[in-house]
């Protein structure tokens, strides 16, 4: 009987998920400003994706150095190397969007998986968890990850997006542990711990999908946070400055003093506007993610 229910759930959920994605589809275009936000990151992500497969390299230009924006041949002018700066644009977005996605995942996965175990198994176990978060939110994440960018050399895409997504978990994981300790007592879950599952299945099974339109839109907030976190990086000089990417891109035009130059404010203020425009879809996108997820707020 225990089986024919499990594989009964198992079947429904692999039925209704395509259903579910449909109707949050639904729902965007329901909600104006999700939708704009929505199609925003798509174009974002699109551009940037697979924009540098169809733009030619960067190459300097001494000819070209500080060309005001709508130059021939440059739409968004040049930098102070003579380099096009929407060229640039384009070639830039993709490791911002990366690191900053995959940052995100890698806090979002240890919050979930600490945050769970600590509520769930109680004890010892939740007072290290807790503990460690509590001194992990003292810690001012931006001083850490200068003296960290200072120690070592951060040339890697992925070890940047460790960097950031180890430092931002303690929020969330409190976060979910105030929820695992509040389903941890629902039916559902005693019958579960009465069928002896295991924890894994328990927790990651039976508790976790309860939570995913929180764990969803905590997801898309730690995109924004990680992307703050690695353009500071950037900006502040802490990351090598080597590639093309908007926080490279905004170093090279503060140092060159772009920002004094009339001629030359769109080499400053495209990777600006792109980080904002990329920002801002994602925060609108949230806001109507959970007015759809969350019942509470689709039935007002």
């Amino acid at each position: 009987m225990t089986d024919t229910v499990i594989g009964d759930t198992d079947t429904a959920i692999g039925t209704t998920s395509i259903g579910k994605f449909s109707s949050i589809l639904r729902g965007l275009r329901r909600s104006p400003a999700g939708f704009i936000g929505f199609v925003i990151v798509a174009l974002l992500v699109l551009i940037t994706a697979i924009g540098p497969f169809f733009t030619p390299d960067v190459v300097p230009d001494v000819k070209s150095i500080m060309l005001p924006a709508g130059s021939p041949g440059h739409l968004l002018g040049t930098d102070n190397e003579g380099k096009d700066v929407l060229i640039q644009m384009i070639d830039g977005g993709r490791a911002v969007i990366f690191i900053g996605f995959l940052a995100a995942a890698i806090s979002t996965v240890i919050a979930i998986v600490l945050g769970s175990l600590a509520a769930y198994l109680g004890g010892w176990v939740d007072s290290v968890v807790v503990t460690a978060a509590d001194v992990a939110l003292t810690i001012p994440t931006i001083v850490l990850l200068a003296v960290l960018g200072a120690m070592f050399k951060l040339d890697s895409p992925i070890l940047l997006a460790l960097l950031v997504g180890a430092l931002a978990w303690p929020v969330l994981t409190r976060a979910v542990r105030s929820l695992v300790l509040s389903l941890k007592e629902r039916e559902f879950v005693e019958a579960a711990r009465l069928l002896d599952l295991g924890t894994p299945r328990v927790i990651f099974v039976e508790i976790l999908p309860n939570m995913a339109s929180f764990i969803l839109m905590n997801f898309m907030i730690a995109v924004t946070n990680a992307i703050y976190a690695l353009v500071g990086l950037y900006l502040l000089g802490l990351a090598p400055l080597t590639g093309s990417n908007w926080g490279i891109m905004l170093n090279r035009a503060w140092i060159a003093g772009a920002i004094f130059n009339d001629a030359s404010l769109a080499f400053i203020l495209a990777p600006i506007v792109a980080i904002v425009l990329l920002l801002l879809g994602l925060v609108m996108m949230t806001r109507s993610l959970e007015e759809i997820l969350n019942p509470r707020l689709r039935d007002r």
